[in-house]
């Protein structure tokens, strides 16, 4: 794996809550409703959040490259995969679009949420690029991180996480437990 932003030296102010968590799932299957579930339980919480939940547009399997991410800080959505046409065969990450939506969660972290929500550990963070480096960012800033990411990209997420990274199912009990621990550490330690 290249080189890539040290998070070692973080030191979580809470012993109770690990601020980076994987939310993983099977491949190919990815939790929307569990992140929903996440944002939500958090936001009941009162907990600040920027990052990103992923929505499938349209569901027919023609379509399924209709994906778009929205920003949890302003709402707005992006589409994150090349418009190829109709008879295109498969779907083409738009890297502009996704640089695009980096940068404006990069913007919303000056805001000092509670938590950063990710939709995916993916290829380019299994190589050491993509989001690695706002994560890192984030975990300089003392904000919890949650991110999806598929069994396939386990070992690289644990690599890279180390001891510090905690794991996290798509059920909603140790999701609504997650979030109240946080909001509970929050609570009690000040950033």
């Amino acid at each position: 794996m290249p080189a890539s932003p040290s998070i070692s030296s973080f030191e979580a102010r809470s012993s109770r809550v690990s601020l980076l968590t994987a939310l993983v799932y099977p491949q190919n299957n990815y939790p929307a409703s569990a992140f929903e579930a996440l944002v939500a339980s958090c936001r009941g919480r009162g907990l600040a959040l920027a990052g990103v939940l992923q929505h499938v547009v349209d569901a027919a399997p023609e379509r399924r490259c209709d994906v778009v991410l929205e920003d949890l800080t302003s709402g707005y959505r992006t589409p994150i995969f090349e418009d190829r046409g109709a008879g295109a065969s498969g779907c083409r990450l738009d890297e502009a679009a996704l640089a695009h939506v980096a940068a404006q969660i990069e913007r919303s972290l000056d805001c000092s949420p509670d938590v950063l929500v990710l939709n995916k550990f993916g290829k380019a963070e299994c190589d050491g690029d993509g989001l690695i480096e706002l994560i890192a960012n984030a975990m300089d800033r003392n904000i919890a991180v949650v991110i999806g990411v598929p069994q396939s990209n386990l070992p690289a997420w644990r690599s890279f996480a180390g001891e510090l990274g905690a794991e996290l199912s798509a059920d909603s009990r140790e999701i609504e437990r997650w979030s109240e621990d946080l909001r509970q550490a929050r609570r009690t330690t000040s950033r």
